[in-house]
């Protein structure tokens, strides 16, 4: 509905600008030209022939900002819905994470990546560890470009060590040959830190280093990456205002220190870590420390793609500990201290920060560039009256509610329909890798696999609870 430099403003909604002040203004409107925002204001003054968007009703914020989704899993929707993390770890990294050709990646990332947009997510961080090959990371990237949104390609590969697949020539070759410093393409690396006090993670941090790439990894996970990893990483200098932590649920005060020392960033998947146990939601404890707080949704393999899912998830899980904290000290919460505003912001701001592109995204300021969301649904009964519209976006709002989405300046979504995206196509896409992998697994450890087994348990009388009656009942008998 625009060209690539034709105006548009979105006329006459309530406006989250998400700057500094987080200012608020209704009524007004925000003036687009090219892939930059104009003005921000009430009653703009347009050029002749911008393209009108009524946002009446509505509410106009930054596009959100996903910094870890494992995209590549998305074709696998919903099938680990009843994993744990150890099911989600044999699944994947031991036994059909191998399975994955470059065309099952292109397509779960097809799929993700138009999933995003149709949510109001203008920038993915594609957590992509099933690279096995460049090949597969040549499909990743393919499937990203042919989605109008902003994406980062985060490269791992959980079929090997992050020492042995940045050390290859092909992949240095790969970086070189894809990444052209695009605002609509970024890199990252993805890997993890074991907490091995030979700390064999060095040399692929120093291929970061060298490539000028920031690191992105799963810290303080239950069971799997701990203290003793952030403490390697600090003490070889390779903790970076740049590096973002995922999860960071298991974590000491003193690895949170460091972590805050140097400026990092938590990716915190609320959904993920209060369903698989990586440890409880860690915001309540990044507020202490001042840790800057981003969000994302993990994998559509167990949860929703979405971060509406991710801002109510979260607010409700830092408000429980902030709860149960104070029951366990016998008192009570009077004023919630994680507000609505806040977890909007991560949505936003706070993932833009993350990413290093606050200066492009992330609010609606005059000369960023035009990542922008309106969200309006006359049809909802939900959606009326907006009274407050932080409260509104974190706790009514959800996807079907999106009208309108735009990434650097172009409309790909416009009442509440994506625009030139083939749906269909991208079904059949999805389809032929969902039958491969099924005729791979063989049909019964497709469903094993899909309904993992709850083990027989021996039930156990407990000795704390009514033994004394227990024990009448056992002499009564007896008698």
């Amino acid at each position: 509905m625009s060209g690539p430099e034709r105006a548009v403003v979105f006329r006459n909604g309530t406006v989250l600008t998400m700057d500094e002040r987080r200012s608020v203004l209704a009524d007004a409107d925000v003036l687009v030209t090219g892939q930059r925002i104009e003005a921000v204001g009430r009653r703009l003054e347009v050029p002749e022939g911008t393209v009108e968007i009524d946002a009446t009703d509505g509410i106009v914020m930054p596009g959100m900002v996903d910094t870890h989704r494992h995209m590549w899993q998305t074709a696998m929707r919903g099938y680990g819905a009843d994993w744990t993390l150890t099911q989600y770890f044999v699944w994947y990294y031991l036994e059909h994470g191998r399975l994955f050709r470059p065309e099952d990646i292109h397509a779960g990332n097809l799929l993700s990546a138009v999933e995003a947009l149709d949510a109001g997510v203008t920038t993915t961080v594609d957590w992509s560890h099933g690279l096995q090959t460049t090949d597969h990371a040549e499909a990743a990237v393919d499937a990203l470009e042919a989605v109008p949104g902003r994406f980062v390609l985060a490269y791992g590969n959980i079929q090997a060590a992050p020492w042995e697949w940045s050390a290859r020539p092909e992949f240095r070759a790969f970086v070189e040959r894809r990444f052209t410093g695009s605002d609509m393409l970024g890199f990252q690396m993805a890997f993890d830190v074991t907490g091995d006090p030979e700390f064999p993670e060095r040399a692929a941090f120093e291929v970061a280093r060298d490539l000028g790439a920031p690191v992105t990894t799963h810290a303080g996970v239950w069971g799997a990456t701990n203290d003793d990893s952030i403490r390697l990483m600090h003490d070889h200098g390779f903790m970076t205002p740049g590096t973002v932590y995922v999860h960071a649920a298991t974590l000491n005060a003193d690895s949170y220190n460091r972590i805050a020392a140097t400026g990092g960033t938590v990716s915190v998947s609320t959904e993920s870590e209060q369903s698989c146990g990586q440890g409880y939601p860690p915001t309540w404890v990044l507020r202490t420390h001042g840790i800057p707080v981003a969000l994302s949704m993990d994998t559509s393999a167990w949860w929703s793609g979405d971060l509406f899912s991710a801002m109510r998830a979260t607010l409700g899980a830092d408000r429980a500990r902030e709860h149960l904290e104070a029951h366990a000290a016998g008192d009570t919460v009077t004023h919630c201290r994680l507000r609505a505003d806040q977890v909007v912001e991560w949505a936003t701001r706070g993932g833009a920060k993350a990413l290093g592109l606050d200066g492009r995204i992330g609010s609606l300021e005059a000369g960023k560039k035009a990542d922008i969301v309106l969200i309006k649904n006359d049809a909802s009964p939900a959606m009326f009256p907006v009274l407050n519209p932080y409260g509104h976006v974190a706790f009514q709002a959800q996807r079907a509610d999106v009208h309108t989405v735009m990434v650097d300046g172009r409309v790909v979504k416009h009442d509440h329909r994506l625009v030139d995206v083939d749906l269909p196509a991208v079904r059949r896409t999805v389809e032929a890798t969902v039958d491969h992998l099924r005729g791979a697994l063989g049909d019964e450890a497709w469903r094993q696999g899909m309904n993992p087994d709850i083990p027989e348990t021996e039930v156990l009388d407990n000795p704390y609870t009514y033994t004394g009656f227990r024990t009448d009942a056992t002499h009564k008998a007896a008698g």
